[in-house]
């Protein structure tokens, strides 16, 4: 008897284990089902990343990872610089006296991001397609490649800032020069 209760409570055990394992099978989405880490926490040590994913399209292989890599690069974007408005809306009112009062009480929020940065140096670090025909795409952005282009930039901006310095100080001493001689002219 207590061989057929010692079997009956193991079985038991077993097929609540299978059903616990079933349950948590269901809850994982079959999309997932071997993707890459990345794909959910993209993180490349000394380097900004960022996942873009893109349906699969009849336009073709290259046409889906194009819109992928566009949309890893918006993120990245997001990341480097992002302009948020965002407005909260709160109002209560109440009606009527004693157990007749009634509250009401709305509440809004709105939010719009906006991102806009030109990147140069990202690339595609890897590749992955889910059993549900999603493509997924890590782009990187090298930090070092971003201080090197930073650094052009302000170099190339500095040039011209001083090329406009120059043609302001050329103008001036035009103006003035043209300044004396009509003094000149205007004493005769």
């Amino acid at each position: 008897m207590k061989k057929l209760i010692l079997a009956i409570s193991v079985l038991a055990l077993m097929l609540a284990g299978c059903a616990k394992q079933e349950a948590k099978q269901q809850l994982a989405d079959p999309c997932f089902v071997g993707a890459p880490s990345w794909v959910l926490n993209p993180q490349v040590e000394g380097a900004l990343a960022a996942v873009g994913s893109a349906q699969k399209s009849k336009a073709g292989m290259q046409f889906t990872r194009d819109a992928a890599m566009a949309n890893a690069r918006s993120e990245i974007t997001r990341m480097i610089e992002v302009k948020v408005n965002t407005m909260m809306k709160d109002f209560t009112q109440t009606t009527g006296v004693g157990d007749a009062e009634t509250v009401d009480k709305v509440t809004s929020s709105v939010s719009k991001q906006i991102a806009s940065q030109t990147l140069q140096g990202t690339q595609q670090k890897d590749i992955w397609m889910s059993p549900c025909s999603e493509l997924y795409v890590l782009v990187v952005l090298n930090p070092t490649k971003v201080a090197e282009l930073t650094k052009q930039q302000v170099s190339t901006s500095l040039k011209n800032d001083q090329a406009l310095w120059q043609q302001f100080q050329a103008k001036k001493a035009q103006d003035e020069l043209d300044a004396a001689i009509d003094k000149e002219f205007k004493q005769q």
